[in-house]
């Protein structure tokens, strides 16, 4: 009786996790590292509605802290960034590692501290990952910054910086940072206007800007700016506030970012080469005081392009997968987004490229959502930023 009092009283302890306390989106400050965990035995389930039916939710690991940004590994595992600093190894079956060692350095404050983590196209043989981190600089500086490595048993070797924000500017908020491949050599990296609304529209600065750089580091040739010496070669697309989803379609080829808006007007588009973007010229948001953008002069001006699609109410937009491909799915022809202030997981419905609806998912389970991914076949993994962050699984309604 008291081996299957105990039992009981773990299952709801494990079940209970998936209810996360609210976290301002502000909190970053580095922690000492901890210890490995074991996996459950035994991974906690439920079920929340959606407009298709039924979604089995799974929590594959818990514990893990402001975790960041996930990447799918081909053996069913998974690499978890977490926002002080650490990188750690999640099993198939939810073991959390101990902190793998290598990482660089970053400047964990405010929304500083390790990013994104992508797998390299050739990561298969060569083991190569991608990391976007918070550089420091000097006096208090900082900026974003990707840096390679190669993955080994427990720690990453070869670690080079790939690609640095510059100038490194002082402040703890808007770092982006999302990383691409477009699957023609060439990776795309989002990036934040740190705060500092002007930069945005500044060519010779790379704050606000999504960046497109080859494989090797190299610029582009065909880059837009490549030859103008008042703009940064790097430069894809500019006038963006704080992008920190990015991902490519599929079915097309395109990349899709998503950015926050001040307080409203948080928004998609699909950036085209030399665009600018309009922030902070035009904007569907304001301050978060309530006054008006200081740079603002409406929601459209010439020369600047409109959204392709806006919240007047900003969800507190994170991570973005397409799920595609999947003609047997209810969930197919997909687009999912992380929602930090909403606490939710957005599924947009596709008809091509047109958003023909809206649904959003895990309200219930009351955690802010970081990041999103969609694997192979089509389950869709999630990430709760929170003290106790949650990695989940989510099954598709049947």
């Amino acid at each position: 009786m008291r081996h299957a009092l105990h039992c009981t009283t773990l299952a709801l302890a494990l079940s209970m996790t998936l209810v996360a306390c609210q976290a301002r989106q502000g909190e970053g400050d580095a922690a000492p590292a901890k210890a490995a965990t074991a996996a459950p035995k035994a991974l906690p389930t439920q079920t929340v509605a959606s407009q298709n039916g039924q979604v089995t939710v799974t929590t594959l690991a818990g514990g893990l802290e402001h975790p960041w940004s996930v990447a799918l590994l081909p053996d069913g595992g998974f690499l978890v960034t977490e926002r002080p600093g650490r990188l750690r190894h999640v099993s198939a079956d939810g073991a959390v590692s101990a902190p793998i060692t290598g990482v660089p350095t970053v400047w964990a404050e405010g929304q500083g501290g390790l990013l994104d983590v992508v797998l390299a196209p050739d990561f298969a043989t060569s083991k190569r990952l991608f990391l976007s981190y918070s550089e420091p600089g000097p006096d208090g500086s900082a900026g974003t910054a990707v840096a390679t490595a190669t993955l080994g048993d427990g720690a990453l070797t070869d670690v080079k910086v790939f690609y640095r924000q510059e100038p490194k500017l002082v402040g703890p908020n808007h770092f982006g940072s999302r990383i691409v491949f477009d699957g023609k050599g060439h990776v795309f990296i989002s990036q934040g206007e740190r705060n500092d609304r002007p930069t945005s529209q500044k060519l010779d600065m790379l704050q606000g800007k999504l960046v497109r750089l080859n494989l090797d580091g190299s610029v582009p040739a065909d880059n837009p700016f490549v030859g103008r010496k008042d703009a940064r070669p790097e430069i894809w697309s500019y006038g963006h506030r704080n992008m920190q989803s990015l991902a490519l379609d599929p079915r097309t080829g395109k990349v899709w970012e998503a950015e926050h808006g001040p307080k409203g007007g948080d928004e998609i588009n699909i950036p085209e080469p030399g665009k600018n973007y309009g922030w902070p010229i035009i904007t569907h948001g304001i301050n978060y005081s309530g006054l008006k953008i200081p740079e603002a002069i409406g929601t459209s001006a010439p020369g600047m392009e409109q959204p392709y699609h806006v919240w007047e109410v900003s969800p507190g937009l994170s991570g973005m997968a397409f799920l595609t491909g999947q003609p047997g799915s209810k969930w197919n022809d997909s687009l999912f987004l992380g929602a930090l202030a909403d606490g939710s997981l957005i599924r947009l419905s596709l008809n091509g490229d047109t958003i023909t609806g809206e649904e959003r998912l895990l309200k219930d389970v009351g955690a802010r959502i970081r990041d999103v991914r969609v694997s192979a076949d089509g389950k869709v993994y999630v990430l709760t930023d929170e003290t106790d962050g949650k990695l989940l699984r989510l099954d598709p309604p049947k």
